[in-house]
C-alpha cells in the first residue's frame, strides 16, 4: 500500500488490508526520549509487546523525506543511531518532506498520521500537555489540539509531571477529548502512579475500550481522540519523594539555563536520567512496555468487534 504522500511497511500495508489488529507507534521516543544505545534495544522490545499480544507494530517516521508507516528494522536503526534526526510535530511533516528530512514523529504527528493511515489505536508513553507558567509563556504542546480533531485512542501513563497538568487536564475537557481511567478513577503523571485528579470515567478491559470505539462509530457525532490511562502499579513507580526532588532541582535548571520550547521536555527528561542515576529511564521503560501491551489488545478487540459486525 501506498500513496503519494507516505510509504507503508509490507507487514502494516497487509494488516490493514486484511482488517487485522495494528497499533502505531511514535518514533521521537527512539531518537529523543531515550539514550542510545538502549534506545534502538528498546524500540525492538515495544514492537514486540505489540506482536506478542496478537497485533502487528506500525512505528512511525520520516526517512529521506518520506513518510513511513510500519519503518522496518533498517530504517528503525537510521532513526535510532545518526545525528540530525528532526523531531517533527504535525506542522514540520510538509517541510520536512520537501526538504528531504530524516524526522521522529511526535504524539501529535503520530497520531495524525496514524488516523490518516485508517490505524486508529496508538500507544505512547506520556502526552505532552499545558506547560508550567503557560500563564505567561503560552507553551502548550500540540498534542492536545491535535487530538481534539483526530480520531484515534491513544494509550499512555497520562502526561509526564513535569507538566502542569490540572491544566492539561483543564485543556483536553475544553477542547473536547474524552479521558479515561484504565482500572482507575485517578489520573496518572507518568512517572507516579497518581497525579493527584479525579477521572470522570473508567474502564475495565480492552473489550469495553473497544465497546466506547465501536459507540462513537454508531454515533456519527464529530469525536476527537480518546485518552485511555494506564497508571503504573504503585510497586513500579518512581520513588515519589526521589520524583518530588529531581523535579524541583530541573525546573531550576531549566530558569537558571534559559531552556523554552521544545528543548524543555528533553531537557528535564534527561535529568531525570541522570540525577536518579537510571532509575527514571527504567521507569520510562515499564510505562511504554505496559502502554503497548494495553493497545495491542485494545486493537484485537476493536478488530474483532469489526468482523463480527461484517
Amino acid at each position: 500500500m501506498t500513496n503519494f504522500h507516505m510509504r507503508f511497511g509490507t507487514e502494516v500495508a497487509d494488516a490493514l488490508r486484511d482488517g487485522r489488529p495494528v497499533v502505531a507507534l511514535e518514533s521521537t521516543i527512539v531518537s529523543h526520549g531515550l539514550p542510545r544505545p538502549d534506545n534502538l534495544l528498546v524500540a525492538r522490545q515495544i514492537e514486540q509487546a505489540v506482536r506478542d499480544a496478537g497485533a502487528v507494530p506500525a512505528t512511525i517516521g520520516m526517512v529521506g523525506g518520506e513518510l513511513v508507516v510500519g519503518l522496518d528494522d533498517a530504517q528503525l536503526t537510521r532513526l535510532a543511531t545518526v545525528d540530525g534526526v528532526s523531531k517533527l510535530s504535525v506542522r514540520d511533516l510538509a517541510v520536512a518532506a520537501a526538504t528531504g528530512a530524516d524526522g521522529a514523529t511526535t504524539v501529535a504527528a503520530t497520531s495524525a498520521v496514524a488516523a490518516t493511515a485508517g490505524i486508529g489505536v496508538f500507544a505512547t508513553g506520556g502526552l505532552g500537555g499545558v506547560h508550567r507558567e503557560a500563564a505567561q509563556s503560552f507553551d502548550e504542546s500540540a498534542d492536545l489540539v491535535t487530538l481534539a480533531r483526530t480520531p484515534i485512542a491513544v494509550v499512555c501513563a497520562g502526561v509526564k509531571s513535569i507538566l502542569d497538568v490540572g491544566a492539561t487536564l483543564e485543556r483536553l475537557e475544553t477542547l473536547g477529548v474524552a479521558v479515561v481511567g484504565y482500572r482507575t478513577r485517578r489520573f496518572p503523571g507518568f512517572y507516579l502512579t497518581d497525579a493527584g485528579f479525579d477521572l470522570d470515567w473508567s474502564v475495565d478491559s480492552p473489550e469495553q475500550v473497544a465497546d466506547v470505539l465501536t459507540a462513537r462509530e454508531r454515533q456519527g457525532v464529530h469525536h476527537g481522540g480518546l485518552i485511555v490511562a494506564n497508571p503504573l502499579p504503585v510497586d513500579e513507580q518512581l520513588d515519589p519523594d526521589l520524583h518530588d526532588r529531581t523535579l524541583t532541582e530541573g525546573l531550576a535548571m531549566l530558569e537558571r539555563d534559559g531552556v523554552t520550547g521544545k528543548a524543555v521536555t528533553p531537557f528535564l527528561l534527561a535529568h531525570f536520567h541522570s540525577a536518579t542515576q537510571g532509575a527514571s529511564l527504567a521507569v520510562n521503560v515499564r510505562i511504554i512496555l505496559r502502554n503497548a501491551d494495553l493497545a495491542a489488545r485494545i486493537a484485537v478487540a476493536a478488530a474483532a468487534r469489526l468482523s463480527d459486525a461484517a
